[in-house]
């Protein structure tokens, strides 16, 4: 669905904050299995939505998910025990 926001600029999409959580995890899913090919072979606007819808669907994620799990691993503590190093050195 197209619509237009209040701002009256161009919006893509259910907005977020209207679907479901398992709207939102296949609108998330899709939106970030197309984002390799959008990003090598779309145009500079294809780009742009890609990036505000993107931004809505992972935002309203968030919003939704605020103690959502964080795997130690995805944390920079966490990539720095994975590849051996300890605190960056002074001035790094």
């Amino acid at each position: 669905m197209d619509g237009h926001d209040e701002r009256g600029t161009t919006m893509t999409g259910v907005d977020p904050g209207r679907l479901d959580d398992q709207q939102l995890m296949k609108e998330l899913e899709t939106i970030h299995r197309t984002r390799h090919d959008t990003l090598l072979y779309g145009s500079n606007d294809a780009l742009r939505i890609h990036n505000e819808r993107m931004a809505q669907l992972e935002g309203e994620y968030l919003r939704r998910n605020p103690r959502r799990p964080v795997a130690a691993g995805r944390t920079r503590e966490g990539a720095r025990e994975r590849c051996g190093g300890g605190p960056a050195a002074p001035g790094r």
